[in-house]
């Protein structure tokens, strides 16, 4: 890993063993791009990767040079209206209303390990020697606006995070009306476009398309990142594929409003942009204040796109996620909300965990209903009190009679709502997010409150530090389950308006800070309305998120698929929830619900009791099996084999880091008769080791390059006529691989 200046002084290039990303500084002074991708060697000058010519139509910055236009040439953090016309990576609006701005090199510095960006998440090193920071300063010398780009490059993987830092040290205001994270300008449009788009209860489904000359983009305006789309894309060369090829996928450590922007132009050059969503978007900078971007994370491959995603699982699952449960395998947890809604008495309560703990479950979760006047979803939130017609001992008194039990406690909260009948609404009318004048409008019957002032953050994060204080509470799920609308403070004036959906934010990550540097013990695990908010702005402070409110084995194959082209598997949500399953009327094996369920933290949601008693000794040898191999789940390197997108067969695996131990998970929709034979390439073993593979209680031996070259034969009684010994296959189908690496020194039955 290094950082390199050249050129007296004006070149730069940042590199490690996989990658080079490398800018200089151009005639006219401002900065611009020159290369990113598979390292290449140092040089003194690199001039000649420079592209000048002249075009029909072009505005020239010179008046002797017909060459230069900003047009035509590939810039670092290019900005609209002085010869180039592509859409900008900022906008700044002086006080006489014009928006051209000239950002022009003036230093640089190099910094040892990665700086913290400011009341935002972001990615960390926790020695100097993981990663370099090279900060290059620019500024528009008619305002005086001073912009710092950062760029870090990691030791390990093909990882630039960047983030870019306006200071106005000029006499007028300014406004920003856009200030995006990333600007990345690629000599070429041979690419194809993925991201992850979707719904409620159908999130983050993997869309593929060919980039074309114009704008492609995803974005959210909801005031979250939201369920349609995640702030997360790729652009892979046409022939890569999971397992070879080119790709750099972007990701943006926020959790609000943002784009993901593709441009074209007519020469088939590429400008990506990511960041904060210019709609609506307005800060006002004063003399001598600061505006921060949010951190945008983009990883280059030539290894394809298992390697891409394997890369920023190792990312944000160890230097994204924080604090004690980062590495530590996460404890089975049960959940009452779909075993009874809003519907429960504590002896219910205690039923349910008595059942679940003689089952093996480590923790008990009350969900959604335990305070105000919460018997639905009409009233009560914002009264984080318990309702004692429903816990006369509270939630101190429950919490110690579930840790009586042998388990741990957690509480559902969602503490950035309000309904209209509830103590704190009635006290505090102007405390909602509300235009004066306009009708508003509710989601779930709730409304948001106005996190952009401190006063709001301050009265909610009292009552929760008091309940997390007095209970013996080990895990919080923190729930959001309703967009923006009618953006508007009471608190703010109108030059500041366009400022809230980002102090919202901002708001919502200081109430975690706080209460998680509070309570370091407690595991948080971030959820909105399931995958509404699913980002690496809450991984930093919840090491997982409840992956998706669609509880069904079939749909979460593919949400959780998906997911994973971003986002480590011990950061999803993963449960077992009764049949028929409660969003689709769907029955599934329970076998099948926990195959799926294992590739996660997993948990159950479902009243136990409830099961028959063959049922109940499947879930004790279910939890018995995640105990074994949950950190193999949760911690192991994880291949996606097969998308359920593509057809009725899907698969992936997970791997130990010495190769030792493997789980492959194998699903089928749709059972099938007289079917082809199958077989699974298996991926990350040990070549010249010998492997046992147990399915079914069935033991077989392989070694690591038959898996892998010749493949896991997968045929079963469909690819036939069916013996009457074989098991029976139904719909919904699932297989369970465990490969266990054969000491060398054990004879093998292959050998013998």
């Amino acid at each position: 890993m290094s950082i390199t200046v050249s050129g007296k002084g004006k070149t730069f290039h940042l590199s490690n063993n996989e990658i080079s990303y490398i800018m200089t500084v151009l005639p006219n002074s401002q900065l611009g791009q020159v290369y990113f991708g598979k390292k290449i060697r140092e040089r003194d000058d690199y001039s000649s990767f420079l592209e000048y010519r002249a075009r029909p139509m072009a505005s020239c910055v010179f008046d002797t040079d017909k060459n230069f236009s900003m047009e035509h040439i590939r810039q670092e953090y290019g900005v609209f209206g002085a010869t180039d016309y592509r859409m900008p990576a900022a906008e700044v609006v002086q006080e006489n209303g014009s928006r051209i701005s000239e950002f022009t090199y003036s230093d640089y510095r190099i910094e040892s390990g990665k700086p913290k960006l400011p009341g935002l998440p972001a990615t960390y090193t926790e020695e100097d020697s993981e990663a370099e920071t090279l900060v290059i300063c620019l500024k528009d010398n008619l305002t005086g606006l001073d912009l710092e780009l950062f760029y870090t490059i990691f030791a390990e993987g093909g990882i630039i995070a960047r983030s870019a830092r306006f200071t106005n040290c000029g006499g007028e205001n300014l406004h920003l009306t856009s200030a995006m994270s990333l600007c990345l300008d690629l000599p070429d449009s041979d690419y194809d476009w993925i991201q992850l788009s979707g719904a409620w209860a159908r999130e983050r489904y993997p869309k593929e398309r060919r980039l074309e000359q114009g704008i492609q983009s995803v974005g959210s305006l909801r005031g979250h990142s939201s369920h349609n789309h995640n702030p997360f894309v790729i652009l892979k060369r046409p022939t890569a594929d999971e397992f070879q090829g080119e790709a750099i996928g972007f990701s943006l450590v926020y959790s609000g409003n943002f784009l993901a922007q593709a441009e074209v132009d007519t020469y088939d050059t590429t400008r990506m942009l990511l960041g904060i969503h210019p709609e609506g978007f307005d800060w006002k900078l004063e003399p001598g204040e600061m505006f921060q971007t949010p951190e945008a994370v983009m990883v280059y491959t030539d290894r394809g796109l298992n390697h891409l995603s394997q890369t920023f699982h190792t990312l944000y699952r160890s230097r994204l996620a924080r604090g004690y449960w980062r590495d530590r395998e996460r404890p089975i947890l049960l959940n009452n909300w779909e075993a009874t809604y809003f519907d429960f008495t504590e002896e219910k309560l205690l039923s349910i965990a008595r059942k679940g703990h003689d089952c093996g479950v480590e923790l008990f979760v009350l969900d959604d209903g335990w305070f105000g006047k919460r018997n639905g979803e009409h009233a009560g939130l914002g009264d984080w009190f318990v309702n004692r017609e429903k816990l006369p001992d509270g939630i101190t008194g429950l919490s110690e009679k579930i840790e009586d039990l042998g388990m741990r406690f957690g509480l559902w909260i969602e503490p950035e709502m309000v309904n209209m009948d509830s103590d704190l609404y009635r006290a505090h009318p102007d405390w909602v997010i509300c235009a004066p004048g306009r009708a508003m409008s509710h989601g779930r019957y709730q409304y948001v409150l106005d996190f952009s002032r401190k006063e709001v953050v301050d009265h909610i994060y009292g009552m929760l530090s008091k309940i997390l204080s007095e209970a013996k509470i080990s895990y919080i799920k923190w729930d959001m389950n309703r967009s923006i609308t009618e953006c508007f403070s009471a608190a703010l004036p109108a030059d500041r308006q366009g400022e809230v959906f980002h102090r919202y934010i901002l708001g919502v990550y200081d109430l975690y800070e706080r209460l998680t540097s509070e309570f370091p013990h407690v595991l948080f695990e971030s959820c909105s309305s399931g995958g509404a908010r699913f980002d690496p702005g809450m991984l930093y402070y919840a090491p997982q998120a409840w992956t998706s409110d669609d509880t069904d084995a079939v749909e979460r194959v593919k949400i959780q698929y998906g997911t994973s082209y971003c986002y480590p598997i011990s950061s999803m949500g993963s449960h077992v929830s009764v049949t028929p399953n409660h969003q689709l009327n769907r029955c599934t094996p329970l076998d099948t619900r926990a195959n799926v369920a294992y590739f996660g933290t997993f948990g159950y949601e479902l009243d136990l009791n409830v099961l028959t008693e063959e049922e109940q000794a499947e879930v004790v040898r279910q939890i018995a099996f995640m105990k074994e191999y949950r950190h193999l789940f949760q911690f192991g390197t994880f291949y996606r084999l097969k998308s359920p997108f593509d057809g009725n067969i899907s698969a992936w695996m997970t791997v130990s880091a010495d190769k030792t131990e493997a789980v492959v998970g194998w699903y089928r929709t749709l059972n099938g008769t007289n079917q082809p034979y199958s077989r699974l390439y298996l991926k990350g073993l040990d070549a010249d080791a010998a492997y046992t593979v147990i399915c079914e209680g069935e033991k077989s031996e392989y070694y690591g390059d038959e898996l892998m070259n010749h493949g896991l034969i997968t045929s079963d009684s469909s690819s036939g006529q069916r013996n009457e010994s074989e098991p029976l296959r139904l719909d919904f189908d699932s297989r369970l691989y465990i490969l266990k690496k054969i000491p060398d020194n054990q004879e093998h039955e292959n050998e013998r």
